[in-house]
Protein backbone atom coordinates (compact mmCIF):
# COMPACT_ATOMS: atom_id res chain seq x y z
CA UNK A 1 0.00 0.00 0.00
CA UNK A 2 1.29 3.47 -0.55
CA UNK A 3 2.32 5.31 1.51
CA UNK A 4 4.15 6.59 4.52
CA UNK A 5 1.70 8.48 6.68
CA UNK A 6 -0.84 6.94 8.17
CA UNK A 7 -3.63 9.17 7.32
CA UNK A 8 -5.99 8.14 10.69
CA UNK A 9 -3.61 9.78 12.76
CA UNK A 10 -2.65 13.26 12.83
CA UNK A 11 0.63 14.70 10.97
CA UNK A 12 3.81 15.13 13.21
CA UNK A 13 7.24 16.84 12.26
CA UNK A 14 9.04 13.27 11.99
CA UNK A 15 5.79 12.12 9.89
CA UNK A 16 6.30 15.12 7.52
CA UNK A 17 10.04 14.82 7.38
CA UNK A 18 9.13 11.15 6.59
CA UNK A 19 6.95 11.71 4.19
CA UNK A 20 8.42 14.71 2.46
CA UNK A 21 11.91 12.52 2.40
CA UNK A 22 10.31 9.27 0.77
CA UNK A 23 9.21 11.55 -2.17
CA UNK A 24 12.53 13.09 -2.27
CA UNK A 25 14.18 9.84 -2.04
CA UNK A 26 12.12 8.09 -4.50
CA UNK A 27 12.69 11.16 -7.32
CA UNK A 28 16.35 11.58 -6.34
CA UNK A 29 16.86 7.72 -7.49
CA UNK A 30 15.86 8.84 -10.99
CA UNK A 31 17.25 12.32 -11.37
CA UNK A 32 21.15 11.67 -10.60
CA UNK A 33 23.10 14.34 -9.24
CA UNK A 34 20.21 17.47 -9.29
CA UNK A 35 18.84 17.38 -5.75
CA UNK A 36 18.03 20.95 -6.21
CA UNK A 37 16.06 20.88 -9.04
CA UNK A 38 14.18 17.92 -7.46
CA UNK A 39 13.80 19.73 -3.90
CA UNK A 40 12.08 22.55 -6.34
CA UNK A 41 9.64 20.06 -7.90
CA UNK A 42 8.70 18.89 -4.43
CA UNK A 43 8.31 22.45 -3.51
CA UNK A 44 5.96 23.82 -6.23
CA UNK A 45 4.02 20.92 -5.12
CA UNK A 46 3.64 20.98 -1.46
CA UNK A 47 3.26 25.18 -1.62
CA UNK A 48 0.22 24.41 -4.18
CA UNK A 49 1.84 26.18 -7.02
CA UNK A 50 3.15 24.88 -10.76
CA UNK A 51 6.48 24.51 -12.12
CA UNK A 52 8.00 25.77 -15.24
CA UNK A 53 11.70 23.55 -16.27
CA UNK A 54 13.18 25.23 -19.12
CA UNK A 55 16.61 23.61 -20.60
CA UNK A 56 17.23 22.18 -23.70
CA UNK A 57 16.36 19.10 -24.89
CA UNK A 58 17.70 15.73 -23.30
CA UNK A 59 18.62 16.80 -20.18
CA UNK A 60 15.79 15.27 -18.08
CA UNK A 61 13.59 17.52 -17.68
CA UNK A 62 10.38 15.36 -18.41
CA UNK A 63 12.07 12.73 -16.74
CA UNK A 64 11.79 14.87 -13.12
CA UNK A 65 7.88 15.90 -13.79
CA UNK A 66 7.56 11.73 -14.69
CA UNK A 67 9.42 10.65 -11.48
CA UNK A 68 7.52 13.15 -9.12
CA UNK A 69 3.82 12.11 -10.62
CA UNK A 70 5.16 8.16 -10.12
CA UNK A 71 6.17 9.12 -6.87
CA UNK A 72 2.51 9.84 -5.55
CA UNK A 73 -0.34 7.63 -5.67
CA UNK A 74 -2.17 10.04 -7.19
CA UNK A 75 -4.02 10.47 -10.90
CA UNK A 76 -1.44 11.88 -13.45
CA UNK A 77 -1.71 12.85 -17.54
CA UNK A 78 0.87 13.91 -19.93
CA UNK A 79 0.05 16.40 -22.49
CA UNK A 80 2.26 16.80 -25.48
CA UNK A 81 2.01 20.44 -26.36
CA UNK A 82 2.45 20.56 -30.45
CA UNK A 83 1.92 23.47 -32.85
CA UNK A 84 -1.44 21.58 -33.75
CA UNK A 85 -3.15 20.90 -30.57
CA UNK A 86 -6.60 22.97 -29.95
CA UNK A 87 -7.08 24.32 -26.63
CA UNK A 88 -10.32 21.80 -26.14
CA UNK A 89 -7.64 18.94 -26.12
CA UNK A 90 -6.67 20.47 -23.01
CA UNK A 91 -9.34 21.68 -21.19
CA UNK A 92 -12.26 19.48 -22.66
CA UNK A 93 -15.45 19.95 -24.95
CA UNK A 94 -18.86 19.34 -25.04
CA UNK A 95 -20.24 16.78 -27.39
CA UNK A 96 -23.87 16.31 -28.17
CA UNK A 97 -25.50 13.67 -27.04
CA UNK A 98 -28.28 12.54 -29.06
CA UNK A 99 -29.96 10.13 -27.05
CA UNK A 100 -30.54 12.58 -24.35
CA UNK A 101 -30.86 15.35 -26.59
CA UNK A 102 -28.18 17.15 -24.90
CA UNK A 103 -24.67 18.42 -24.60
CA UNK A 104 -22.14 16.13 -22.76
CA UNK A 105 -19.17 17.27 -20.74
CA UNK A 106 -16.00 15.56 -22.44
CA UNK A 107 -13.09 15.75 -19.54
CA UNK A 108 -9.82 17.21 -21.25
CA UNK A 109 -6.18 15.74 -20.35
CA UNK A 110 -5.89 18.73 -17.73
CA UNK A 111 -8.64 16.49 -15.61
CA UNK A 112 -5.67 14.88 -13.18
CA UNK A 113 -3.64 15.60 -10.36
CA UNK A 114 -0.52 15.97 -11.88
CA UNK A 115 -0.56 17.39 -15.44
CA UNK A 116 3.19 17.08 -17.78
CA UNK A 117 2.78 19.93 -19.61
CA UNK A 118 5.79 18.36 -22.31
CA UNK A 119 7.69 21.12 -24.80
CA UNK A 120 4.85 23.63 -23.84
CA UNK A 121 6.13 26.48 -25.60
CA UNK A 122 5.65 24.70 -29.20
CA UNK A 123 1.98 24.95 -29.04
CA UNK A 124 0.17 28.35 -29.92
CA UNK A 125 -0.16 30.81 -27.28
CA UNK A 126 -4.02 30.63 -27.87
CA UNK A 127 -3.68 26.62 -26.78
CA UNK A 128 -1.39 27.61 -24.23
CA UNK A 129 -4.04 30.28 -22.46
CA UNK A 130 -6.55 26.64 -21.86
CA UNK A 131 -3.95 26.24 -18.80
CA UNK A 132 -4.46 30.11 -17.16
CA UNK A 133 -8.00 29.61 -15.46
CA UNK A 134 -7.18 25.66 -14.24
CA UNK A 135 -3.67 26.90 -12.91
CA UNK A 136 -5.10 30.44 -11.25
CA UNK A 137 -8.49 28.74 -10.22
CA UNK A 138 -8.36 25.11 -10.12
CA UNK A 139 -11.35 24.48 -12.52
CA UNK A 140 -12.24 24.82 -16.49
CA UNK A 141 -14.97 26.48 -17.84
CA UNK A 142 -16.11 25.16 -21.01
CA UNK A 143 -19.90 26.71 -22.72
CA UNK A 144 -20.28 28.81 -19.55
CA UNK A 145 -20.19 25.96 -17.39
CA UNK A 146 -17.85 25.21 -14.31
CA UNK A 147 -15.75 22.36 -13.79
CA UNK A 148 -13.92 21.71 -10.81
CA UNK A 149 -10.59 20.11 -11.03
CA UNK A 150 -8.85 17.33 -8.51
CA UNK A 151 -7.16 17.75 -5.55
CA UNK A 152 -4.19 18.50 -4.97
CA UNK A 153 -3.69 20.22 -9.07
CA UNK A 154 0.06 20.63 -10.19
CA UNK A 155 1.41 21.59 -13.49
CA UNK A 156 4.73 20.79 -14.20
CA UNK A 157 5.44 22.27 -17.82
CA UNK A 158 9.01 21.58 -19.52
CA UNK A 159 9.74 23.56 -22.32
CA UNK A 160 12.66 24.46 -24.57
CA UNK A 161 15.05 27.64 -24.93
CA UNK A 162 13.44 30.16 -27.35
CA UNK A 163 16.07 30.33 -29.56
CA UNK A 164 15.58 26.67 -30.84
CA UNK A 165 13.18 25.92 -33.64
CA UNK A 166 9.97 25.71 -33.32
CA UNK A 167 8.81 27.75 -29.93
CA UNK A 168 6.65 29.88 -29.21
CA UNK A 169 7.26 32.23 -25.70
CA UNK A 170 5.15 31.98 -23.28
CA UNK A 171 2.62 35.09 -22.96
CA UNK A 172 3.44 37.13 -19.86
CA UNK A 173 -0.08 35.89 -18.18
CA UNK A 174 0.97 32.33 -18.56
CA UNK A 175 4.45 32.86 -17.21
CA UNK A 176 2.79 34.31 -13.98
CA UNK A 177 0.69 31.62 -13.40
CA UNK A 178 4.31 29.28 -12.76
CA UNK A 179 5.22 29.43 -8.81
CA UNK A 180 9.08 28.41 -9.89
CA UNK A 181 10.67 28.11 -12.97
CA UNK A 182 14.20 26.19 -12.72
CA UNK A 183 16.98 24.70 -15.17
CA UNK A 184 18.33 21.19 -15.12
CA UNK A 185 21.81 21.91 -16.43
CA UNK A 186 24.20 18.93 -17.44
CA UNK A 187 25.22 16.46 -15.54
CA UNK A 188 28.18 15.75 -14.25
CA UNK A 189 30.95 13.47 -15.67
CA UNK A 190 30.33 11.27 -12.94
CA UNK A 191 26.54 11.01 -12.67
CA UNK A 192 26.14 10.56 -16.98
CA UNK A 193 28.56 8.08 -16.63
CA UNK A 194 26.83 6.38 -14.08
CA UNK A 195 23.48 6.98 -16.34
CA UNK A 196 25.38 4.70 -19.27
CA UNK A 197 25.89 2.21 -17.17
CA UNK A 198 22.50 1.98 -15.15
CA UNK A 199 20.40 2.78 -17.82
CA UNK A 200 21.18 0.39 -20.53
CA UNK A 201 19.00 -2.14 -19.94
CA UNK A 202 16.38 -0.53 -17.29
CA UNK A 203 14.61 2.40 -17.44
CA UNK A 204 14.37 3.44 -13.20
CA UNK A 205 10.90 5.20 -13.46
CA UNK A 206 9.81 1.28 -13.75
CA UNK A 207 11.21 0.73 -10.37
CA UNK A 208 9.53 3.86 -8.56
CA UNK A 209 6.24 3.38 -6.30
CA UNK A 210 4.10 5.79 -5.04
CA UNK A 211 5.22 6.50 -1.77
CA UNK A 212 2.19 8.95 -0.54
CA UNK A 213 -1.45 9.40 -1.68
CA UNK A 214 -2.80 12.02 -2.74
CA UNK A 215 -4.75 12.33 0.05
CA UNK A 216 -1.34 12.60 2.08
CA UNK A 217 -0.36 15.47 -0.19
CA UNK A 218 -3.12 17.30 1.19
CA UNK A 219 -2.22 16.81 5.01
CA UNK A 220 1.10 18.19 3.96
CA UNK A 221 -0.09 21.03 2.12
CA UNK A 222 -2.22 21.61 5.37
CA UNK A 223 1.27 21.16 7.45
CA UNK A 224 2.65 23.93 5.44
CA UNK A 225 0.12 26.18 5.46
CA UNK A 226 0.39 26.17 9.18
CA UNK A 227 4.08 27.94 8.97
CA UNK A 228 4.40 30.84 10.68
CA UNK A 229 5.44 33.96 8.65
CA UNK A 230 6.12 37.24 10.83
CA UNK A 231 5.53 40.73 9.64
CA UNK A 232 8.53 41.59 9.37
CA UNK A 233 9.08 38.75 6.92
CA UNK A 234 6.04 39.92 5.26
CA UNK A 235 7.55 43.16 5.02
CA UNK A 236 10.95 42.00 3.42
CA UNK A 237 8.91 40.52 0.48
CA UNK A 238 6.84 43.58 -0.30
CA UNK A 239 10.32 45.56 -0.27
CA UNK A 240 11.80 43.17 -2.59
CA UNK A 241 9.26 42.72 -5.18
CA UNK A 242 8.46 46.79 -4.97
CA UNK A 243 12.08 47.29 -5.60
CA UNK A 244 11.79 44.83 -8.94
CA UNK A 245 9.03 47.84 -10.31
CA UNK A 246 11.57 50.80 -9.40
CA UNK A 247 14.52 49.03 -10.56
CA UNK A 248 16.27 50.97 -14.04
CA UNK A 249 17.27 47.97 -15.46
CA UNK A 250 13.80 46.15 -15.08
CA UNK A 251 10.72 46.85 -17.25
CA UNK A 252 8.42 44.55 -15.89
CA UNK A 253 8.82 43.78 -12.35
CA UNK A 254 7.00 41.32 -9.93
CA UNK A 255 3.24 40.70 -9.36
CA UNK A 256 1.57 41.24 -6.07
CA UNK A 257 1.03 37.25 -6.90
CA UNK A 258 4.72 36.70 -7.53
CA UNK A 259 4.94 38.25 -3.82
CA UNK A 260 2.00 35.97 -2.37
CA UNK A 261 3.97 32.67 -3.91
CA UNK A 262 7.34 33.25 -3.07
CA UNK A 263 5.79 33.40 0.84
CA UNK A 264 4.20 30.00 -0.01
CA UNK A 265 7.36 28.52 -1.07
CA UNK A 266 9.39 30.29 1.79
CA UNK A 267 7.27 28.51 3.85
CA UNK A 268 7.69 25.19 2.15
CA UNK A 269 11.77 25.98 2.60
CA UNK A 270 11.05 26.03 6.22
CA UNK A 271 8.82 23.23 6.72
CA UNK A 272 11.68 21.06 4.82
CA UNK A 273 14.63 22.42 6.87
CA UNK A 274 12.56 21.52 9.80
CA UNK A 275 11.19 24.79 10.89
CA UNK A 276 7.91 26.41 12.03
CA UNK A 277 9.05 29.98 10.63
CA UNK A 278 10.24 31.23 7.87
CA UNK A 279 13.89 33.02 7.82
CA UNK A 280 15.03 36.08 5.48
CA UNK A 281 17.23 33.26 3.82
CA UNK A 282 14.21 30.95 2.78
CA UNK A 283 13.18 34.21 0.95
CA UNK A 284 15.70 34.81 -0.54
CA UNK A 285 17.16 31.38 -1.63
CA UNK A 286 13.97 31.48 -3.54
CA UNK A 287 14.15 34.79 -5.41
CA UNK A 288 15.49 33.98 -8.49
CA UNK A 289 13.47 30.62 -8.89
CA UNK A 290 10.24 32.48 -7.82
CA UNK A 291 10.76 35.74 -9.65
CA UNK A 292 13.39 35.82 -12.59
CA UNK A 293 10.67 34.01 -15.13
CA UNK A 294 7.95 37.01 -14.49
CA UNK A 295 10.55 39.96 -14.76
CA UNK A 296 11.17 41.54 -18.01
CA UNK A 297 14.48 43.58 -18.83
CA UNK A 298 14.75 47.03 -19.87
CA UNK A 299 16.28 47.71 -23.27
CA UNK A 300 18.86 49.81 -22.00
CA UNK A 301 20.16 46.67 -20.04
CA UNK A 302 20.16 44.83 -23.27
CA UNK A 303 22.97 42.10 -24.59
CA UNK A 304 22.92 38.85 -25.15
CA UNK A 305 22.95 37.98 -21.02
CA UNK A 306 19.59 39.46 -21.68
CA UNK A 307 18.40 36.97 -23.36
CA UNK A 308 19.65 34.32 -21.68
CA UNK A 309 18.22 35.04 -18.21
CA UNK A 310 21.57 36.01 -16.52
CA UNK A 311 21.12 40.08 -16.38
CA UNK A 312 17.85 39.49 -14.89
CA UNK A 313 19.45 37.27 -12.19
CA UNK A 314 22.28 39.38 -11.33
CA UNK A 315 19.41 42.73 -11.26
CA UNK A 316 17.76 40.46 -8.38
CA UNK A 317 20.80 39.76 -6.69
CA UNK A 318 21.50 43.36 -6.77
CA UNK A 319 18.29 44.04 -5.25
CA UNK A 320 18.50 41.17 -2.51
CA UNK A 321 21.85 42.99 -1.40
CA UNK A 322 20.01 46.22 -1.35
CA UNK A 323 16.58 45.60 0.42
CA UNK A 324 17.28 45.56 4.36
CA UNK A 325 17.21 42.50 6.07
CA UNK A 326 14.90 42.03 9.15
CA UNK A 327 16.68 41.14 12.28
CA UNK A 328 14.89 38.90 14.72
CA UNK A 329 12.21 38.05 12.92
CA UNK A 330 10.91 34.48 14.60
CA UNK A 331 8.36 36.77 16.71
Amino acid sequence: MAGTLDSTDPLTDAAFAEATNAILDAVGRVIDGKPDAVRFALTALLAEGHLLIEDVPGVGKTMLARALAASVDATVRRIQFTPDLLPGDVTGVSVYNPVEREFEFKPGAVFANIVIADEINRSSPKTQSALLEAMEEGQVTVDGRSHPLAEPFLVVATQNPLEMEGTYALPEAQRDRFMMRISMGYPDAAAEALMLRQRDTVNPLDDIRPVVSSGQVLDLIAWVRAVHVSPAIEEYAVALAQATRTHPDLRLGASPRATLQLVRAAKVRAALDGRGFVIPDDITALLVPVFAHRLIAARTAGSVRTRSGDAIADTLEQIAASVRVPIASRR
